[in-house]
């Protein structure tokens, strides 16, 4: 019996700590540890998926689409919980002492007269081990289930405290998390209604919506990033979102650069950790998608050399800059790949890829045909001028895979010159 009766105290003050826990860490703003133990937990998580994800395809378990649209699902899981405890972290640092010891108190005594009333009902030992039993069965539940009953919590606690605006953020997040965008999008409404329009909270809504959009920013989304990043630049949960949606649009240079203005700010409410392993990533999958334009780009393989009537003539002169570049033939004067080399380098042979766009999507995977030219320059800038040499192929396929020779062989005479200035 008085082994009974310990076990019973010892339960009571193990409920009672964890009931009084978040108050008394509150009052001693105590919550930085929570969030690195958060982001470390995470990016173990994500790390641990992601070595299995990439053992599965090195075994053959998965096919290249079934890979990348696993990686791809990990990294937005990944990113979604990094914003959700950026959010919690900048909420955290805003209140120090937001909790009010009545809901602590009132759960306390709910669980003293609950215990009392259990053990004069069912003080058997075995009726208390099957209470046992009931509770760590209910501790495994799936975090789906977990989410779904600390949303009714928040909401049977809003019923008491209607105008507590913690209480209506927190269930923002839990409607995220278990994907009620909609009670998300009207819970943050709430907050915005009592704390007035703050950059976080309009950020906060903008993830909602932008998820309850299929992951899309609308204009209304769009207008909440506006109005978020009109009132601070450096707003960390418009940043997240906008650097997450361009990581899953695949756009790795815009996502580096909005997680790179956090991590320049600093800020106590960034978590630099956990951008610094999102913006490594991102670098990696830039490099991969950068290795397979490469790859896939066409090769114009050109051998350039000076011809005979002019070598003498300008071999014992200054070294001349000469311009290499191929255009469209549609008429626009942008060159899909271009090249700088000098006449003491000819003859010389170089190759044209897409590495020598002035545009990502204006290279030579653009065109189906180009003309080539090579203009050695007299006066060191480019374009075609007067007294100017230069060398020209005409309507050449992209995918030409044979070496084309490409002599400098022409002077550009003075009335060619005129026509191109006119």
């Amino acid at each position: 019996m008085i082994t009974l009766l310990i076990l019973i105290v010892a339960f009571l003050l193990l409920m009672l700590f964890i009931i009084w826990r978040p108050f008394f860490r509150a009052i001693n703003n105590k919550k930085t540890a929570d969030n690195v133990l958060r982001d470390q937990t995470n990016i173990q998580l994500y790390q641990e998926h992601k070595s299995e994800i990439e053992q599965d395809f090195k075994q053959g378990a998965i096919d290249e689409e079934n890979y990348q649209y696993l990686l791809t699902e990990l990294d937005k899981s990944f990113l979604q919980d990094m914003s959700a405890n950026e959010k919690i972290a900048a909420k955290e640092k805003q209140s120090k002492n937001t909790l009010s010891p009545l809901w602590p108190t009132f759960i306390t005594l709910f669980v003293l007269i609950f215990s009392i009333t259990l053990y004069q009902k069912q003080g058997s030992y075995l009726k208390l081990t099957q209470t046992s039993q009931q509770a760590q069965q209910t501790s495994a539940n799936s975090s789906e289930q977990q989410a779904l009953a600390q949303v009714q919590q928040i909401k049977e606690a809003l019923a008491k405290t209607p105008e507590d605006s913690n209480l209506w953020y927190s269930l923002g997040q839990a409607s995220i998390s278990i994907g009620d965008f909609n009670g998300a999008v009207k819970a943050f409404d709430q907050v915005i209604k009592i704390e007035g329009k703050k950059p976080e909270l309009l950020g906060a809504k903008a993830q909602a919506v932008y998820y309850g959009n299929g992951q899309k920013i609308t204009k209304q989304v769009q207008a909440l990033i506006d109005q978020a990043l009109a009132l601070d630049p450096l707003d960390p949960s418009t940043n997240v979102l906008l650097g997450m949606d361009s990581f899953i649009q695949q756009k790795y240079k815009q996502a580096i650069h909005y997680w790179q203005i956090l991590i320049d700010s600093g800020r106590d409410n960034v978590n630099v950790k956990a951008l610094t392993g999102a913006i490594n990533e991102a670098k990696n999958r830039l490099n991969t998608t950068n290795n397979t334009d490469l790859a896939n780009s066409p090769k114009l393989t050109l051998n350039v050399s000076l011809s005979k009537a002019f070598q003498q003539q300008l071999q014992n002169g200054d070294d001349k800059t000469i311009f290499v570049y191929a255009i469209p033939t549609d008429g626009r004067r942008m060159p899909l790949a271009a090249m700088k080399i000098k006449l003491s380098d000819l003859p010389v042979t170089i190759t044209l890829t897409n590495a020598q766009a002035m545009s990502p999507k204006f290279n030579l995977a653009s065109a189906q045909k180009v003309h080539i030219y090579a203009i050695l320059s007299q006066h060191g800038s480019a374009g075609i001028q007067p007294g100017d040499y230069k060398a020209e192929l005409k309507n050449i396929a992209v995918n030409t895979t044979k070496p084309l020779a490409l002599v400098i062989d022409k002077l550009v005479p003075q009335s060619a010159g005129n026509k191109k200035k006119s």
